[in-house]
């Protein structure tokens, strides 16, 4: 068997108010914001190319899947040209 006792629901922490837990998560946030890194120019210009070639890459596939839907739609759609 263990020591350890079992801690009702109201043993814990004191319950806060509305505008108590507001005031908690804005000084969560700030501590969190505090922890952040900010990339260095290099790191910087290195994601910037990533992003814009992968954009470019979509933009790529979704060019090429319009053109080929929409001649595959004019072909169903369209009568043969009769001689």
């Amino acid at each position: 068997m263990t020591d350890t006792a079992v801690k009702g629901p109201g043993s814990g922490k004191k319950k806060r108010g509305f505008f108590g837990a507001i005031g908690l998560f804005l000084a969560q946030v700030v501590q969190e914001l505090r922890k952040v890194v900010s990339p260095t120019r290099s790191e910087l210009i290195n994601y910037w190319l990533v992003v814009l070639a992968f954009v470019v890459l979509v933009m790529v596939i979704v060019g090429l899947l319009d053109g080929l839907f929409g001649q595959l739609s004019i072909w169903t759609f369209t009568r043969p040209k009769e001689v």
